[in-house]
């Protein structure tokens, strides 16, 4: 059986995550310990207690997803030897496919992403900017509306027919809700969010990035990483690094991305971290693949029964 693993992204994340997967398997300490001492400051006490209120903090939340999508496929690959057709992420997920494949290693991911977000959070201060997801549209339709409203909001993440984010100036998006209402969005949400990820707001942020990225060191994948921007595997580490810094402002295509994989033999997905957006989505996608979510014992009990 071809099959994938998938890495999902912010919004994924949750105070106690992974606590029992914790207390069974080592390499979930080990993990975050190589984190948290990468950052300078506890990342495992964050996660599991957040008493200041800082896991949403999207340069806290940012190393805290890929520190957990890291510790799931590590402990899976310690039990099982593991042989993914393809390896990828939604958005921020996409940097765990590059530590989990070798690209790029758990240090440099973990400096790179909280940067990232520090990156992001510094080109629209907080307030200022919005994300929405449009849901009952066509992908058509909410590109127009976008067109219709005054101000930057764009279609930025292609997540599942049906279901489209936007994000952009907060006036903006608020605009572009009310116009996809009236042209018979079954429900828009605004998503809890402060940075409005993945349009041309965040291009000062790329630029910033790009400039980290120049002095990385990084290797080619052992296993093929499928980028957000285009839907496919870079042919050299300078293509990786700029489709890392399109990444942040051109749209997250999900749903091609799903269908390049199965269109390539993947026959099913594993979803390595906290929660199960990604499955939920992956059905919307294509029913008929097969979709796991591994995030605690028993989950990981069943993943190592079917690879």
């Amino acid at each position: 059986m071809s099959y994938a693993f998938v890495f999902p992204g912010q919004g994924s994340q949750s105070v106690g995550m992974l606590a029992e997967l914790a207390e069974s398997h080592s390499q979930v300490q080990e993990v975050f310990t190589e984190a948290s001492d990468t950052l300078g400051y506890d990342l495992w006490d964050v996660v599991q207690n957040d008493v200041d209120g800082k896991l949403n903090q999207t340069d806290i939340t940012q190393p805290a997803m890929l520190a957990s999508g890291i510790a799931v496929y590590r402990t899976l690959a310690a039990q099982k030897n593991l042989e993914p057709a393809f390896m990828t992420g939604h958005s921020l997920g996409e940097y765990t496919a590059l530590v989990a494949s070798g690209c790029m290693t758990l240090a440099q991911g973990i400096a790179l992403v909280a940067e990232r977000g520090k990156f992001m959070q510094s080109a629209v201060p907080a307030g200022q900017g919005a994300m929405a997801a449009v849901l009952g549209l066509e992908d058509e339709q909410v590109v127009a509306v976008c067109e219709k409203a005054e101000g930057i909001v764009e279609a930025v993440n292609f997540n599942s027919p049906g279901q489209v984010v936007i994000a952009g100036n907060k006036a903006a998006v608020d605009a572009v809700m009310e116009l996809a209402t009236e042209a018979g969005a079954s429900r828009v949400v605004p998503l809890p969010v402060s940075v409005p990820s993945h349009c041309s707001l965040m291009k000062p942020a790329a630029d910033r990035l790009a400039e980290s990225l120049s002095g990385m060191e990084l290797s080619m994948p052992s296993v093929p990483v499928l980028h957000n921007v285009n839907f496919n595997q870079a042919q050299s580490v300078d293509e990786i690094k700029e489709l890392l810094v399109q990444q942040l402002y051109r749209p997250v295509q999900w749903v091609e991305t799903v269908n390049s994989m199965k269109a390539q033999g993947v026959e099913s997905l594993y979803e390595l971290g906290p929660g199960k957006v990604l499955m939920g989505l992956n059905r919307r996608i294509d029913r008929k693949m097969g979709m796991k979510a591994v995030f605690d014992n028993a989950s990981i009990e069943k993943a190592l029964a079917t690879l």
